[in-house]
Order: C-alpha cells, then structure tokens, then sequence
C-alpha cells in the first residue's frame, strides 16, 4: 500500500486543480477530505467528506507522506467574523494534530496575502505582518500554529504560501467577474486604473509550490505572485486585447460607482455579484512582489498574456 497525500480542502478551486495533479502522479495515494463534495472525480483519487474542524475520528490506515492544508473560509465579503476563526484557527490545530498523529513529516500551507494587511507599499516576504481584517488575522495565527508543529521534530519540513489572486478555470472570484463584464462590452474603472493588483495563474501557483517543496529548507515561507506587478489597467487592456475587443472602459468617480454598487437588487439581475466591498478591492493595491521566488530564478516571463491564454484555452473560451 503505497503512503497517502491527503489534501484538506479538495474541493474548492486551487484544491480541485491540485487533486488532478497529484492524480496525474501515481507514486502516492491521493485523498481529498472536504465538507463539500469534489468538483470532479477522477480515477483513483479517495474522496471523504470531513470537516477540518474536527478530525479527531480520522484514520487513513495506512502512512501518510504529505499533507496539503487548502481548507480555509476566504470570501469576503461573506461570512461573520466568527466563521473565519473557526474554521481557520481550528483547522490548523487539528490538521497538525492529524499530522503528529499519523506520522506525517511534511505540511504544505497555504496562508494569504492578507497578514500583511492593506497598504499601497510593496510588500515582499520580510514585510511584518500587520493583519487588519479577521480572515488576515486567523489565516496570520494558522501560520504559527503550523510552525508550531514543525519545531516540534526537526526532520518535519514545512511550507507557508502566502498566494496573491489566484485565478483560472474554476476560479469564481474576481477575475472571472472582470471577464464577464468585459464580455458584456464595458468595464468600469472605480475613481483609478493603477491600482497594482498582485495574482498568479493557479498552474504557476502549483508549480511554485512544487518548486518550494524541492527545497533543502526546513521551512520555507514564500509569496506566490508575478514579479511583474500589474497593474488593474494592463490586465484589464490585456483581456481587451487578446479575447474581448469590442469591450469599452470607462473612468467613473469612486463615489458614483460605490452609490451604483448598492443598488444590488437592480444589480443582482445581471449575476456580476458586485458588491461595495469587492469595489474597493479594485481601488486598493496590493503589491506584494515574490522576492523568495525571484531571488531563486523563478521569473515567470510573460506572465500575464500567457496566463490568458492558457485560461481562455482551459476554460474554452468561457473565462469561468
């Protein structure tokens, strides 16, 4: 019987896109543990619905290799304040207790470039953290509680993802609601066009997951970004660009389309879920550069335009 990889949080979008790649390798046996059904079943893959708050009755009989740590309360807007504590702070401690328990020496985290908190600096990985949000907060806690484990064996290897807007098929998120204005022929710029908008295509991301794993480091924190730093216009004018030319943008004052967002009854209709909030994370930057990965090489050329393409290509033009 060969040892398990077991990924908390199969279903949801990077989880589902890194179940089909560990599927693709038949060195381990692959099991996804969610409280939501997965998104696809693929051949060989063990699929349990679990909730990562409580795992004390889990048992895989058999050893496990390595433990991918995806479950996690994200949206916001979207829950209550609590909702991102449980979830988050609970699943740490007890996929790390998961982890002493069946003897796994290895823990891949993905955290978020929220402990940095908002700001228009460039945040790279020596940034102190300064979480204002309660999803920064509890995902800045569940970092610790997993450096916790590791310095309790020093043959245990730990990494730490700090993921920029991670998007591709699947994604849900604020890519594809930019893609499917853009379809509709207009997209809106709220009071600025240069806000820097970090992201990474979920392959890339994968891959330099992997990349981190292949390192000799005990524990190796890094932030998954292009180096590039792209701003909301050249994404926006790529997308224009490559798929959707007929698409016209327009300037429009902060305060009109905040006043235009909470009109969500008449805006609802069109399925865009726009919201205030998610408005204001298209006027705030967040400008974290990936020093880790480019201090090792890990450049990432034409990042952007190629990501579209492989999106457009996966998604079959859709975008979702």
């Amino acid at each position: 019987m060969n040892d398990a990889v077991v990924v908390f949080g199969g279903s949801g979008f990077v989880g589902t896109h890194l179940v089909r790649h560990l599927a693709a390798d038949s060195a381990d046996d692959v099991v996804s543990i969610d409280l939501l059904p997965p998104r696809e079943t693929l051949a060989g893959v063990d699929y349990r619905i679990g909730d990562v708050r409580d795992l004390a009755g889990l048992d895989l009989g058999r050893p496990v290799a390595r433990i991918y740590n995806f479950a996690a309360v994200h949206t916001t807007p979207g829950h209550p304040t609590h909702d991102y504590y449980d979830t988050n702070i609970l699943g740490a401690l007890e996929v790390t207790r998961f982890a002493a328990r069946s003897g796994a020496r290895e823990i891949v985290f993905t955290s978020s470039i929220s402990v940095y908190g908002p700001s228009e600096d460039t945040k790279t990985e020596a940034s102190p953290p300064a979480p204002e949000s309660a999803y920064g907060h509890s995902k800045l806690i569940a970092e610790r509680l997993h450096r916790h484990w590791q310095e309790a064996a020093p043959d245990r290897r730990l990494v730490i993802v700090r993921p920029a807007v991670v998007f591709g098929p699947g994604e849900g998120g604020n890519f594809a609601r930019l893609a499917a204005l853009l379809k509709k022929g207009v997209f809106v710029y709220p009071g600025r066009k240069d806000t820097i908008k970090a992201c990474i295509y979920v392959q890339d991301l994968l891959e330099a997951i992997e990349f981190a794993r292949s390192q000799p480091e005990s524990v190796t924190l890094f932030n998954a970004a292009y180096p590039q730093r792209y701003t909301l216009e050249q994404i926006v004018e790529t997308l224009i660009r490559r798929h959707f030319p007929k698409a016209r943008t327009v300037l429009v004052p902060l305060p009109v389309v905040l006043a235009a967002a909470k009109l969500l009854t008449m805006l609802d209709v069109f399925g865009l879920g726009i919201h205030p909030d998610r408005v204001m994370k298209l006027v705030r930057s967040t400008d974290i550069y990936p020093a880790w990965l480019v201090s090792r090489q890990r450049l990432f050329p034409d990042a952007l335009d190629r990501a579209v393409e492989l999106w457009s290509a996966q998604s079959h033009g859709t975008f979702v």
